[in-house]
Formats: structure tokens, sequence, C-alpha cells
């Protein structure tokens, strides 16, 4: 009774998350030190421009989550409306963002990066939730799930990377920081390129997926449309959070979201001014990090076969921290090695710290599936939106803490971006933050995983349950058009 998903169907739908996962690092990774360091806005401003947004993030994630779960549209059905609407803001948003005039006031800056991030967060949900929630929609059973989440999660890595390899290009001979309209212009031209990328491969996805809505009309099982409710929407989050594998997964994936907003905030200041990288050695070292994500993938989906998601993603974590380690020591003896040797020892180390992140990009979310699949099964009602609101949620809710507490050390240890070489001072506190805030929250990871109690043969269960039902349903309505998957949806086949 599986009904396996085409190849073209999961291709196109990873490749849709190219160009968005390209923006969407280049505003993770850059953004800090572009306001800070090109832009010259106080570490404190910028914190708390970007917390107020990521919290905001946070907030209207179950809010489009629960709309999407509610629209009933004929022709985009439930998610593409939002995700084609989505695509052409986010496009224009993100070059606004870049170009802002060097020649305002701090304040006027300030504000300038409040209301873009602010603007192109909320675009961004309309884009991020249903394009996960769909991925639970459209996969038929537990190793298709898996299967959809690696075509994401190579795609959506393929898009971090791509951001180093364009600042290779366009920022190569500078030293970033020091030379701020050429700097400047480099992020612009990246803006545009991520822009053009994330239309184009976005649309490619949305066409692609809208063909199978309309070959296969979609009739949810869920129960009658309910008027919103706000409040009763996040009292659905508190409820979410009472269950123990939710709890779990959206609590440690959290966990190591602050850990990777002190690596990638402060990374760059780390290497610019303490290892004293041009921009082109900054994107190799990124590029080593990103890379190492993309060739383990075959590696995590062959342990999470062989000893099930949670041990492979304590394994991959446990990675990260070794890496960190090494990191720790090529940074304690800096004073007493040449930049280029810093250089070749930091490639590895990075690309160490990537093999173990590899495991972070698709591991959690193909968990969380398992959760929301089983929770389907338990209450016949498909909810996938909000549920993946809830998990975003939670985890920009920690990101805007974690931005916000950043942006202030960097004021404690007066960093001071017309500095092109800081007092040794701010160079260990740069260090301090970078190592303490990732060892931390990385093991807080680990701990909170290790509580995961979903397993394969649980999740199986389930589906022998489901494809038995679908049979009886099926010869119940002697009718062979009737195709369903295992999130209780009903697609009626008109081939």
């Amino acid at each position: 009774m599986k009904t396996n998903l085409k190849f073209s169907t999961k291709f196109c739908y990873g490749i849709g998350g190219l160009g968005y996962s390209s923006m969407s690092q280049t505003l993770n990774s850059f953004i800090m030190f572009f306001a800070t360091a090109v832009m010259g806005i106080s570490g404190s401003l910028v914190g708390i421009a970007i917390a107020i947004s990521s919290l905001w993030d946070g907030v209207s994630d179950p809010l489009v989550g629960y709309l999407s779960d509610n629209t009933k549209n004929k022709f985009f059905g439930k998610r593409l409306g939002f995700m084609f609407f989505g695509i052409f803001v986010i496009a224009f948003l993100n070059i606004c963002i870049w170009a802002m005039p060097s020649t305002l006031p701090e304040i006027g800056k300030f504000f300038w990066l409040l209301i873009g991030m602010l603007a192109i967060e909320t675009a961004n949900t309309c884009y991020g939730t249903p394009f996960s929630a769909l991925a639970i929609d459209i996969a038929p059973d537990y190793n298709e799930q898996s299967k959809v989440q690696g075509f994401k999660t190579v795609f959506n890595i393929i898009g971090m990377i791509l951001p180093s390899i364009l600042m290779y290009f366009f920022m190569s001979s500078i030293s970033l920081g020091i030379q701020q309209n050429y700097t400047q212009a480099g992020y612009i031209k990246i803006a545009c390129i991520n822009s053009f990328l994330l239309i184009f491969f976005g649309l490619i996805m949305i066409s692609s997926t809208l063909r199978h809505v309309h070959k296969n009309k979609i009739y949810s099982l869920d129960t009658p449309k309910e008027n919103f409710d706000f409040g009763k929407l996040m009292a659905g989050y508190f409820n979410v959070l009472k269950k123990k594998d939710f709890r779990v997964v959206i609590l440690g994936y959290s966990f190591a979201t602050i850990a990777s907003a002190f690596l990638t905030s402060i990374g760059m200041h780390l290497f610019t001014y303490c290892y004293h990288f041009s921009s082109a050695q900054i994107s190799i070292v990124l590029i080593a990090l990103f890379g190492g994500a993309i060739i383990s993938q075959p590696l995590w989906v062959y342990l999470s076969k062989r000893m099930d998601k949670k041990r492979a993603l304590i394994i991959s974590l446990s990675t990260i921290v070794f890496g960190i380690f090494l990191i720790v020591i090529t940074f304690l003896f800096r004073e007493f090695m040449s930049t280029q040797n810093l250089f070749y020892l930091a490639i590895p180390c990075l690309m160490l710290c990537g093999v173990g992140a590899g495991a972070m990009y698709s591991l959690p979310f193909s968990m969380y599936a398992d959760c929301v699949t089983l929770e389907i099964f338990k209450t016949g009602q498909n909810n996938a939106g909000a549920y993946t609101g809830y998990f975003t949620f939670t985890y920009n809710l920690a990101n805007s803490v974690a931005l916000l507490i950043i942006g202030f050390l960097l004021d404690i240890i007066k960093f001071d971006s017309t500095m092109p070489v800081q007092a040794m001072t701010v160079q260990n506190g740069l260090g301090l933050i970078i190592f303490f805030g990732c060892s931390i929250f990385l093991s807080l990871a680990i701990m909170t995983f290790s509580k995961f109690s979903i397993k394969r043969a649980d999740v199986l269960k389930v589906q022998m349950v489901l494809d038995r039902d679908k049979k009886e349903y099926m010869e119940e309505n002697q009718s062979d058009k009737i195709i369903t998957n295992d999130n209780n949806s009903i697609y009626i086949n008109n081939e």
C-alpha cells in the first residue's frame, strides 16, 4: 500500500530550498559582522535589532503554520500560495537590507536594520514554515520522510556554502571591515545573486509541486475548519511542550541553534581580527565547514539506519565538540604561528566541525517529523503546519536571546570596528565567547537529545496500522483511484 514519491518530486522539493538557504545563510553568518565592523553600529544595537526580528519570526511561525493548515485554495492547495508570495517579497527586502546608506547616523542605521529585519523575517515565515510542513504532507512513510529530508538537506547545505564562494569572488582581495565602500558593494552583489536564486529555484519547486497538487487533488481528513484563535494557538504550543519527545527535539535543537549562533555570528570577527585571515581565506575555511557537512550526509544516513537517529545525532554533536576543542588549540598558540600556518590548520578543524554538523541539518527535522506522524495517527488531525511553527518558534526564540547576548558581549569586551587591529583583550574575549558558548550549549543539546524515546519500530508499527486501514477503506469504496499517504490525507488520482 505504500506509494513512494518519484525522484523528480523529491529533487524539485529539495532544490526549492537552495536559494532560500543561501539568502538565509548570508544573513545569519554575515549580518552581525556587516552591521558592526562594516557599518559601524554598536554591538548592543545590532543585537537588539536582530533579537527583536528573530523573536517576531518565532511568533509568526505558528501563526503562518496554522493559516496554511486551514487554507483550502483550489489552485495552490494548503502551502504553495504562501510560498509564492514569500519569494518575491524576500528577494526585494534582502537587497534593501544590504544597501543600507552608509551616510546615515548610527540611530538611523539601527532603525534601517530593525525595520528591514522585521520585514524580511515576516516574509521568510511565509516561505519557510509552509516549505517545512510540505515535506511532512508529501512523504508517505518513515523511510520516504528520511529521503525527502535528505534531498532538502543536501540542497540546504549547498545553499549554505554558496555565500562563502560568492564572497571569495566578490571580496577576495580585501581585509573585511577595512575598505567599507568596497566591502558593502560586495555584499550587495551577493544579495542580488541570492535574490535571483531564491526566485528561480523557488518557482521550480512551486511549479513542480503545483502539478502534483493538481494531478492528485488533496482532501484532508482533518476536523472542520475553526475560527482563528491566537490564544488557543499558543496554548497548543504549551501542550506540545508537555509531550516528552516533542519537547526533547524542540529544546535539543534550540540549544544546538544557540551554539551555532555563537560560532557564525562571532566567527567572522574571530577569523578577521584574531587569525588575521583575508576574506578569501575566510571563504575557504567556511567552504571547508559546509563541505564537511555535505560529504558527511551518506555517513549519517548510514548510521541512522544502523543505530537509529538519536544515537547518530549524539555522535554528530560530540564530533562538533571535538572540532571546537581543536580550534581552541590553534587559538591558544596563534601568536607562535604565521597566518598561513593557522589557515592550513583551520581548514581540517572546520571540516571536522562540518562533518559533525551535517547530521544537524537533517536528523532533528526527521525526528520531529516522526513525532508529528505519531501525533497525527493518535488524533486524526493533520496540523503539520502548526507543529512546524511551534518548532521554529522555539529555536528562533533561543536564537534571538543568543544574538542579544552576543551583541552586548561585543560591547563588554570593547570591540571597536574602527580599529583594523584589535587589542589582545578584545581578541581573547572573542575567543572566549565562541568557545564557551559553543561548548556549553552543544553539551546541553547532547544531554537533551539523549532523552528521545521514539524508535524506528514505533513509526513502522503505525505505518502497518495505517496501511491496513487504507486497504479496508479502498475495499469498502471499491475504487482503485484512491491513494493515501501516511499523514491521513486522501489523494484522488485523476490519471
